[in-house]
């Protein structure tokens, strides 16, 4: 009986090889209706409410099918069949760890998550929480492809050299002409159907999603599943391999004498009287969205629009020149110049493209030091790459969307007010000292507030922009207000330095309604301070050292501030800022900007489109007038070399061959020491 049933397998096999074989890519057609459903499958799974499987979507998934398997063709039939089940088996495979992945971490497996596998074990015991029965159907079509794909291995070509034993065979030259033919009309066909699609998405609903590159699940909405992963290997080789800038030895050595110098001026610090001033502290940073300095201690219709930050000044050391120092990054350039203290790239996002790279970031520092390590922000933790990055910078955990109770929905996620309560329960239990990195989201673009939530009486500003980002502004203030109220009630508030700064401009540039507001005409002066200041409030127990500080100070800044006071060194780590809340103001200091631009709170340089230094503009601050360029011209030279240097140890990883060198270079010295030593004895 059992002789019989593999008697019938076989011959059934060997029918199915025959037509396949026959039927010239039938084979390919098969493949590429089973694949797309299994796109299908994955899109459904995936339960993404705006970023279902549509038309233009089954077109592009066709073709990303199509560009995947066109050179099978090349292949004889055997070749071929086994070719196709073993790219199913390994899309299917890739698909399933996607979905796997995206129900813990609410994004997409990228090169750099291949590259920190690591953090594939934090789904821990919870991995059998992810496995749901429904994903049987990604492999329902094994049961019969790997028998088949068995059988076409070890017994297709006895069978078909037995079918084919009295047919006629076409000339080799032939047989390849139509091979190479046939697969070049289905490369092309796959290369239109996908950049077709792709292209006009770029150009219309989906413009800019490929140059910020914040979240691998909107690559995924323009290009599909098969897409994302050609698009992620791509950007991966690019940025990596193909643009990588070669530094010569002699610019890495360079590169480390001048940081190396920034170092030396924070170590030389030490000598300050607030180095250590609050060892052991606990650090609370909030980074606040889109939140500008002008909106300090103004008022509209009578109301104060930010009562709670203005209280806090009085309290707390407030920075009254400090700049945001992002690009293209935003958010995510916000928080990682602020926590790693060194510049953002120019194009992109450093948390993007260069997570796996080695940096001195705060929460490693400080948990090296004890500190348990935190970071929260009620949203999807794969936006800009943060599961992979905030790994790399050693936070203990990260609070994401999924960990909230979305008890109060405002804008993009959570309410702050919402945001922060359910963020201090967790807070309030955590070991000391500890580091909890707080970033906000109700003030981010377009400042859509709820009725309930709006405040403010707005006059002439009402139903504006910039009307809607007061009344967020206003918000987020009142929840600053709960946070620290909630502080004192926990018992925290006299043991934690509490930081705040804004992260980046709101990206309004409606200057009549600024003008409307601040009541006055704005230079061009004025409206780059408008942009590019944003507030730092460092709050520290027993309200000591309040007062405003007018010395310039940037995001690079908070680090070696934070640092500072804690009284843990940074003379050996790589970081550009030095500490900003000392005895005296670090003299000469500048702020550089990431476009060039530079202040040193009596200059603001601003720099020209082409690039020529001398053709920028030297604003004299305090007379809001243009200057004679030379005034700012070394600087700006200076200013280019800080970003320059920077860029280097980011995108070709420095960081980690420069501390390499410092072992080796600290062995060699203990090892003269010690012959020096011996001789001394001889």
């Amino acid at each position: 009986m059992l002789s019989n049933h593999r008697s019938m397998t076989r011959r059934t096999f060997s029918t199915l090889l025959v037509w396949l074989q026959r039927f010239k890519a039938a084979d390919l057609l098969l493949f590429v209706i089973v694949l797309l459903a299994k796109l299908y499958l994955f899109s459904e799974f995936l339960g993404l409410p705006k970023m279902k499987m549509n038309g233009i979507d089954a077109i592009i998934e066709i073709g990303a099918i199509l560009l995947l398997s066109f050179w099978t063709i090349w292949l004889p039939a055997r070749g071929r069949i086994i070719a196709l089940i073993f790219l199913n088996m390994i899309v299917s495979f890739v698909l399933y760890a996607d979905l796997i992945y995206f129900r813990y971490f609410q994004d997409l497996i990228s090169v750099p998550v291949l590259l920190q596998m690591g953090q594939v074990d934090s789904l821990g015991g919870s991995i059998e929480t992810l496995l749901h029965m429904k994903d049987i159907l990604f492999f329902l079509d094994w049961i019969l492809i790997v028998p088949f794909a068995v059988y076409v291995i070890w017994l297709g070509r006895r069978d078909l050299s037995q079918a084919n034993k009295h047919r006629s065979h076409a000339p080799i030259w032939k047989k390849m002409t139509v091979r190479i033919v046939l697969s070049a009309v289905i490369f092309f066909i796959g290369i239109s159907l996908v950049f077709t699609n792709v292209n006009e998405a770029k150009r219309t609903w989906g413009q800019g999603i490929f140059v910020g590159n914040w979240w691998n699940l909107s690559i995924y909405n323009v290009t599909g599943g098969l897409g994302f992963h050609g698009y992620d290997v791509y950007r991966y080789a690019k940025q990596n391999w193909l643009d990588a800038e070669t530094v010569t030895a002699e610019q890495s050595a360079e590169a480390k004498k001048w940081i190396g110098a920034r170092g030396e001026l924070r170590g030389a610090l030490e000598q300050d009287a607030l180095f250590g001033a609050y060892t052991g502290s606990n650090v609370l940073m909030v980074q606040l969205e889109a939140f500008h300095n002008f909106m300090i201690n103004k008022s509209i219709g009578g109301q104060e629009v930010t009562p709670n930050l203005n209280k806090l000044m009085g309290q707390s050391a407030y920075f009254s020149q400090f700049y945001h120092q992002t690009a293209q990054g935003r958010t995510s350039d916000a928080d990682f110049t602020s926590n790693c203290s060194l510049q953002p790239v120019a194009n992109g996002s450093v948390f993007i493209q260069y997570a796996p790279h080695e940096f001195d970031c705060m929460p490693s520092t400080l948990k090296a030091n004890d500190y348990s390590t935190t970071v929260f922000h009620s949203y999807e933790g794969g936006f800009w790459n943060r599961n992979t990055m905030y790994r790399n910078m050693q936070y203990d955990n990260f609070y994401s969307l999924k960990h909230y109770t979305l008890d109060e929905k405002i804008g993009w996620a959570l309410g702050d007010k919402s945001f922060f309560r359910q963020s201090l329960d967790i807070i309030s239990e955590q070991k000391q000292p500890f580091y909890s990195f707080l970033i906000t989201l109700s003030s981010h673009h377009p400042y859509t507030m709820p009725d309930t939530e709006k405040k403010l009486s707005l006059g002439e500003l009402e139903g504006t922009i910039l009307g809607d980002y007061i009344q967020a502004v206003h918000y987020v203030d009142a929840a600053v207000g709960e946070l620290v109220d909630r502080l004192k009630a926990e018992g925290l508030w006299n043991n934690t330095i509490l930081a705040m700064y804004g992260d980046h401009d709101n990206s309004i540039k409606d200057w009549p309604q600024f003008e409307t507001f601040l009541g006055k005409p704005l230079s061009e002066l004025e409206r780059q301070m408008i942009l590019k200041q944003v507030p730092l409030l460092v709050h520290l127990p027993n309200d000591a050292h309040a007062g405003t500080y007018e010395n310039v100070g940037g995001q690079l800044d908070v680090t070696p501030t934070i640092m500072h006071l804690l009284g843990i060194s940074t003379a050996d780590q790589y970081l550009i800022g030095t500490p900003l809340l000392t005895g005296q103001p670090v003299e000469g200091k500048k702020v550089v900007l990431r476009n060039g631009a530079f202040t040193d709170g009596i200059v603001y340089y601003m720099p020209s489109g082409d690039g020529i230094a001398a053709n920028g503009k030297c604003w004299d601050i305090s007379a809001n007038s243009v200057r004679d360029i030379q005034a700012c011209l070394a600087a700006a030279e200076e200013a280019r070399t800080e970003l320059n240097v920077s860029d280097q140890i980011v995108m070709s990883d420095l960081i980690a061959g420069f501390k390499e060198q410092d072992i080796t270079e600290a062995s060699a010295d203990r090892k003269d020491n010690g012959a020096l030593e011996a001789a001394s004895r001889r």
